[in-house]
């Protein structure tokens, strides 16, 4: 259950993300869909406590560098994601497509970290991204993993929209998918969320909790060579466990 205020503050820090330049009040309040009495409350809030500053009188409002810094503090504090960061960058180097670090979470998979490709055309995700269980070879990667009563509880929630005509629109073709997976060892989404997208994904049993090593990026790129980009899924995730177990 979201709490309102907590989400619409997050929103308005997302919007800023979006645009990439300063908003006035009117345009805040539209974006949020708020009424311009609570965006003002909001915005009087950030300001006051250094988040946010006006960039001139009527110019808008911008977020500071405060954000800024307590994010690169938050970062910087995270021995286990600056073990694992190295090796992403690396598979991205490698590969040369996006790669992601996942793992199911209330419903959906959430990417913990990525590398992002530097190929002019690639598929473009954001750390704290989520995903639909159905659709993501990370998910399918877990679930494969899992005993069957801890599979039922992650699916629970899982919503079966087609997006294409390749999605997996129920519970029993996902099961089919997953123990496909289970059998060979990695999983795939071929055009399942988006036409002429692939994902790979092996997945990772750091400390006892599942997550999933995942590469995306244009099928013909990342299907066309699928056997030898699980190779280097497998290798990194290698990499990744024995960094952790170190």
């Amino acid at each position: 259950m979201e709490v309102k205020l907590v989400a619409r503050t997050l929103e308005l820090i997302e919007l800023f993300a979006q645009a990439r330049r300063p908003m006035p009040l009117t345009e805040l309040a539209q974006g949020l869909g708020a009424p311009m009495s609570s965006c003002l409350a909001l915005v009087r809030t950030l300001v006051a406590r250094g988040y946010l500053y006006e960039v001139r009188r009527r110019g808008g409002y911008y977020p500071t560098a405060k954000l800024h810094a307590l994010s690169v503090q938050i970062n910087s504090g995270d021995p286990w994601l600056e073990q694992v960061r190295p090796e992403l960058a690396a598979l991205r180097d490698t590969s040369n497509e996006t790669v992601m670090l996942g793992k199911i979470q209330d419903g959906a998979v959430v990417f913990v970290d990525v590398a992002e490709s530097t190929q002019p055309v690639h598929y473009a995700a954001r750390a704290g991204e989520r995903r639909p269980l159905h659709t993501s070879a990370v998910a399918k990667a877990i679930l494969a993993r899992l005993p069957p009563a801890e599979r039922d509880t992650a699916l629970a929630a899982a919503t079966y929209t087609r997006y294409t005509e390749r999605t997996l629109i129920s519970r029993d073709a996902l099961l089919a998918d997953v123990d496909r997976v289970q059998a060979r060892g990695w999983a795939s989404n071929v055009g399942e969320s988006v036409a002429d997208l692939t994902g790979l994904a092996v997945a990772l049993d750091l400390g006892g909790e599942w997550y999933a090593l995942c590469m995306a990026g244009p099928t013909p790129r990342v299907w066309g060579q699928h056997e030898k980009n699980v190779e280097f899924l497998v290798a990194a995730a290698e990499l990744i466990r024995r960094a952790r177990a170190g």
